[in-house]
């Protein structure tokens, strides 16, 4: 169980690493003076990207194949997919408050145009050969995987997994790694919307807080549900995961709160440096000793607090990432490699490592060699994906932009990066 998971210059930043951090939009003095940034004056400054998270992606993606290649080395595994809800809540709101601090609104039209070109047309490619496997070859885990990949392309997998009681329907099996990108692309929908809402008709506190209680409901409503048999409603409700992403949301709405000068900020960034090694151990070990997903495993602790308990390790790393440049965590996570590989490898990773894993078996491949050979050929898909596929489109619809000059952003006067 897996995912993976970017209006104008805040875009093309995300999905560019040629470009740098962009200068203040707006002069600190001016922004105090005038109210500017519809109470999230720190959405105007920064808005660079966080190389930590591209890291941190890669991470959470390699541990999520490896737990699909070899779940009794990482039992827990799944909880990558946590940590990219929480990476995806907070990359993505931080682009869409700091578009509203701009310009006083959001543009869906545009929002929806870029999140369908950044992701959908690699999906309908892995669909699409998926779908050939399946009628060509008489491959054993790929019969009938054109259903699987139809429902794939329509981003509802999750769906079709939260009404089965008992054992997975065989409909999603092929793909069934897309129950995550379904619970992803539905609250990219969703959360654009009810987030243009509340900016709009309350006042940024207010946002806040109608976020933070929006964070709980999820729980609630997963301790009402809980029943060994509402297992896989819990784990692929759009509902039932809200927390995670939204968790991710409320913390960039906080950091595009907090001035550069506000006492809270550098009481965050303080909290932040001290809890990250404790997050990182926490969702290390969850990984290493807690499984989740097997119906033996079905943890009523876990499918209730569990979920958000993660979210908030998550959170704390995302947190010093964005605050603390000189962490070691930090340090680690922007090294250049792991950087690259997250910032355009991991989505194609995780498209492709499962129906890899799958033709390597249908091919004969078992035991020590099927981890190094589909981590291998997973890689070489992603690749693939990226340079035929991804990188294409988003040159194609990338506006012309002059180049930005580069800025030295200190800890001081940036509290988004």
């Amino acid at each position: 169980m897996s995912t993976l998971q970017q209006s104008t210059v805040d875009e093309a930043t995300e999905q560019s690493p040629d470009v740098r951090a962009a200068a203040p939009l707006v002069p600190a003095s001016a922004d105090r003076g005038r109210g500017g940034g519809r109470g999230f004056s720190s959405a105007l400054r920064g808005g660079g990207r966080v190389a930590g998270l591209d890291g941190l992606r890669t991470v959470a993606v390699v541990l999520v194949i490896v737990y699909h290649l070899e779940p009794d080395l990482v039992p827990g595994g799944s909880v990558g997919v946590d940590v990219f809800f929480t990476i995806s809540g907070f990359v993505i709101t931080r682009l869409l408050v700091g578009e509203y601090a701009r310009t006083g609104g959001i543009g869906l039209w545009s929002f929806y145009r870029r999140r369908w070109l950044r992701l959908m047309p690699a999906l309908l490619v892995m669909c699409a050969v998926t779908a050939l496997l399946s009628v060509t070859f008489a491959l054993p885990l790929f019969r009938g995987a054109w259903v699987a990949a139809a429902l794939a392309a329509g981003s509802v997998v999750n769906l079709v997994r939260a009404g089965n009681d008992g054992a997975y329907s065989d409909l999603t099996a092929p793909l069934s790694h897309t129950w995550s990108l379904g619970v992803e692309e539905q609250f990219y929908f969703a959360w654009p919307l009810l987030l243009l809402v509340l900016l709009r008709h309350a006042t940024a506190r207010a946002v806040l807080a109608c976020v933070a209680v929006l964070c709980v409901l999820p729980v609630l409503w997963r301790t009402v549900l809980w029943d060994p048999s509402a297992a896989h409603r819990i784990y692929n409700g759009p509902d039932t995961r809200a927390d995670q992403l939204l968790i991710g949301a409320l913390l960039a709405l906080v950091l595009a709160r907090l001035r550069a000068d506000d006492p809270r900020l550098a009481a965050l960034r303080r909290w932040a440096g001290r809890l990250v090694w404790p997050a990182l151990a926490l969702l290390g070990l969850i990984a290493w000793q807690i499984p989740i997903t097997e119906v033996s495993d079905w943890n009523p602790v876990w499918y209730t607090v569990g979920f958000l308990v993660a979210a908030l390790l998550t959170a704390c790393v995302v947190a010093a990432l964005a605050l603390c440049p000189r962490a070691w965590p930090t340090r680690l996570l922007s090294l250049s490699t792991p950087v690259w590989i997250g910032r355009n490898l991991s989505y194609g990773m995780y498209l492709w490592h499962y129906p890899v894993i799958r033709l390597l078996h249908d091919l004969g491949v078992r035991g020590d060699a099927l981890l190094q050979t589909g981590l291998a050929a997973t890689f070489a898909a992603a690749l693939a994906s990226y340079a035929l596929v991804e990188r294409p489109l988003l040159r194609r619809d990338r506006p012309r932009m002059r180049p930005l000059e580069p800025v030295v952003a200190t800890e001081l006067r940036s509290p988004i990066r």
